[in-house]
């Protein structure tokens, strides 16, 4: 029997979806570079302010850039993403992690739900980028959690409360059609997690300032949804014998949508869904006529 290699001694492990150069994960940075928000280039189209503790639905059509703004304090924001013309296609946080990574940052791209799977929206701007690993092994902009709900605050304190990001997402997307079904894991922006030494998630309270964002280029029409979150910053816990009402802790966030010079866009277009290639029959065998 051979012999057990220690823990220390093991060579890191491959990434599970490594792929060839030039393949469909390869991201032109030059040309998405080039996006990033710049007064030269983008014509503000839209602004607006998405108050404390609650959640607001907004449209970002294709080839346009969305930033995020923590404008008056640290605040984590909890987003959802859908094609703003079938719900159904909707960002797929698990697979995301998977093609992407855990904690996700400018060039990074949200991919969506099977049987579309395409990349939503492609990231061209974060100014927290440098905040790189902590010593406890957080990083920003996580996909390892989900959004806080009422129904685990009820499991967990035994109380009622309807400001939830899950119950503020159901709000924001009911004016679009949508319903509490449609809301999902959620790519949470400005908020600090990690894995402990146990593998027990973590989260840590945001380093954000006035002025810091996370920015995104819509590779699709998108409807988008983001939730304030009302735990603020997460500097507070929100369960346990610590916990306490963060209201204190609470910011506003920022929204602002910028139409892109088309010279930029050059021959860009929508990627297309992965349907049109593999055409989803799963083995299965049509009836032959004769």
């Amino acid at each position: 029997m051979a012999e057990a290699v220690p823990a220390k001694r093991r060579k890191s492990s491959p990434w599970t979806y490594d792929h060839k150069e030039g393949g469909p994960l390869d991201v032109n940075r030059t040309f998405y570079g080039k996006l990033s928000m710049n007064p030269a280039t983008h014509q503000l189209a839209e602004k607006f302010e998405i108050p404390i503790r609650s959640g607001k639905a907004w449209k970002v059509k294709a080839g346009q850039v969305c930033r995020l703004l923590t404008i008056r304090g640290p605040q984590v924001g909890d987003l959802n993403i859908w094609n703003l013309h079938n719900p159904r296609e909707r960002m797929w946080a698990a697979r995301t992690r998977q093609l992407q990574r855990a904690h996700i940052t400018k060039f990074d791209r949200i991919w969506s739900t099977i049987p579309y799977l395409r990349p939503l929206l492609t990231i061209t701007g974060d100014s927290l980028a440098d905040y790189g690993v902590d010593e406890d092994g957080g990083r920003c902009h996580d996909l390892l959690g989900t959004r806080c709900d009422p129904y685990v605050n009820k499991m967990l304190t035994g109380e009622d409360f309807d400001f939830c990001c899950h119950s503020n997402l159901v709000r924001a997307v009911l004016p679009h059609g949508l319903t509490e079904f449609d809301v999902h894991d959620v790519l949470n922006v400005f908020q600090i997690t990690g894995l402990d030494k146990n593998d027990r998630y973590f989260m840590k309270a945001s380093p954000a300032t006035p002025g810091d964002y996370f920015e995104f280029f819509a590779e699709i029409d998108l409807l988008c949804a983001l939730s304030v979150c009302p735990g603020g910053d997460l500097s507070v816990p929100l369960w346990g014998p610590l916990s306490r009402d963060p209201i204190d802790t609470c910011n506003p966030i920022g929204v602002e949508i910028y139409d892109v010079e088309k010279e930029l866009l050059g021959n860009w277009k929508s990627p297309e869904t992965a349907v049109t290639a593999y055409k989803n029959l799963h083995g299965i065998t049509l009836p032959q006529w004769k």
